[in-house]
């Protein structure tokens, strides 16, 4: 996708548009050609607002000169109703959350006049009705006679939105199908030689010690605004606590006042008996909180630097990757190839940088450096988002044989068949506050997704 759009230069080979070969060097010459590109890890400035992005390198001008907001304004708000995509143009992007941030990436391709647009992974942060809503937007789009290049490992949504599907394994076209002749189970096949993997966790390892406790936790925004509101729950060892939300109900406010990363009000917060209301970010690490962030890019890797730096992130206060005052080279050098083969992080060696991995390869770098060090608390949010099968699978299996081992996970999904298979204990989180519990043993997806946006509360 990086090659069509214009990122990287194919070795070979030939690209055809409307029949015309085409060479692109870079993304604008991609955009030139009328091709567009929402990326799996978003391209927003933060600082700016969603009308500053999206205008970002296209300004319209007045007069040749000044820059001419209102028709910016003015023709983002129509393609936004147009598609009911709700963007608001004038909100900060640093304020939005994951979903709101993909359907600015899809307002500012359209904005470009892009013909051909390439999604990759646009379902990753979406609950079911959004999805739908989502899937309405592109056959729209392609009844006004765009061609929309969708990639995604949920396999049901690429049988039902795609009209044809092409499965590549290791960088390899293995087969050119239509989605009426082929199933789920095949397309698993084809994509990694084995069955589709599940998610579920059929024998219960919940203790009866309690590894975190949280009790009225409240976290306001800049103007007193509560954004999560009087949250108290328990996770035991050998328990894995679901999170259920749509994106932007204090999920990720929640998470990052459990880390110490954002300002909260409290009655009591305390990690294996500790009091921990008042610790800093990296005492709670190094006393056993393990971290899976949902923007690996943002907050998990340094991208330009080598795996075997990014092993200390987060760990630098902690063996193998100090000693004494220093930091241990050599000791995490050892124990990021002990991580590379454990994880199966596909990789030359631990001196290239984080990002020449794939996403898949660099999430199981992720989940291998905070599996390290025997945390007594996983926090994983969105720990599979945007990886393909078999890096799924992967993070599941270590997931659950770390729960076996005693490991406390609070785990937040946008994936309601992944909350409710390795779910010990399901919560569902909306504005801020916890309105309902769900027994994951017997809860559907469609149950799920309605208590998540209120409309069973009392699920």
């Amino acid at each position: 996708m990086k090659i069509l759009y214009g990122m990287q230069r194919p070795d070979e080979g030939e690209i055809r548009v409307e029949g015309t070969p085409v060479g692109f060097r870079t993304p604008a010459d991609a955009i030139a050609a009328g091709i567009g590109m929402v990326h799996q890890h978003f391209m927003l400035a933060d600082n700016l607002t969603v009308l500053e992005n999206v205008v970002l390198g296209s300004e319209p001008r007045r007069g040749g000169l000044a820059l001419d907001f209102a028709a910016a304004r003015k023709k983002i708000k129509e393609i936004s109703d147009a598609y009911g995509l709700g963007v608001r143009p004038d909100v900060p992007v640093e304020d939005l959350g994951v979903g709101d941030r993909q359907r600015v990436e899809i307002l500012k391709v359209l904005y470009r006049g892009a013909r051909i647009l390439i999604l990759d992974e646009p379902t990753a942060v979406l609950v079911p009705h959004e999805v739908e809503e989502l899937f309405d937007n592109l056959r729209g789009l392609v009844r006004e006679g765009l061609t929309i290049l969708f990639i995604s490992h949920k396999l049901d949504e690429v049988l039902r939105v795609a009209d044809e599907i092409t499965v590549i394994r290791r960088g390899t076209t293995v087969a050119t199908v239509g989605p009426k002749d082929v199933t789920s189970r095949k397309l698993a096949e084809l994509m990694v030689g084995s069955e589709l993997p599940s998610p579920e966790t059929r024998e219960s390892t919940v203790t009866d010690v309690v590894a975190l406790s949280v009790r009225d936790l409240t976290v306001r925004t800049g103007d007193g605004r509560p954004v999560v509101e009087n949250v108290s729950f328990d996770i035991h060892k050998g328990e894995v606590l679901g999170i259920a939300g749509v994106e932007g109900n204090g999920q990720a406010e929640l998470v990052e006042a459990i880390m110490g990363m954002r300002p909260c009000e409290v009655g009591a917060l305390t990690l294996g008996g500790a009091d921990i209301s008042h610790w800093s970010t990296l005492k709670r690490r190094a006393g056993g909180i393990g971290y899976i962030p949902e923007d690996r890019h943002r907050h998990g890797l340094l991208l330009e630097s080598p795996l075997w730096e990014n092993r200390i992130l987060g760990h630098q206060t902690r063996r193998p990757n100090v000693k004494g005052p220093w930091i241990d080279r050599s000791g995490a050098r050892a124990d990021t190839r002990r991580i590379v083969e454990e994880y199966d992080v596909r990789t030359p060696g631990i001196d290239v940088d984080a990002a020449t991995l794939s996403g898949g390869n660099q999430q199981k770098l992720i989940v291998g450096r905070e599996m390290s060090g025997d945390p007594v608390l996983l926090i994983a949010s969105h720990p599979t988002r945007g990886v393909d099968i078999g890096a799924q699978a992967a993070i599941w299996d270590h997931l659950r044989t770390a729960r076996a081992a005693g490991l406390a996970v609070l785990l937040i999904s946008a994936d309601l068949d992944e909350l409710i298979g390795l779910s010990d204990t399901l919560k569902v989180i909306l504005r801020g506050r916890i309105v309902a519990d769900v027994d994951p043993a017997n809860a559907t997806p469609e149950q799920l997704g309605s208590a998540m946006t209120g409309a069973g509360e009392g699920v």
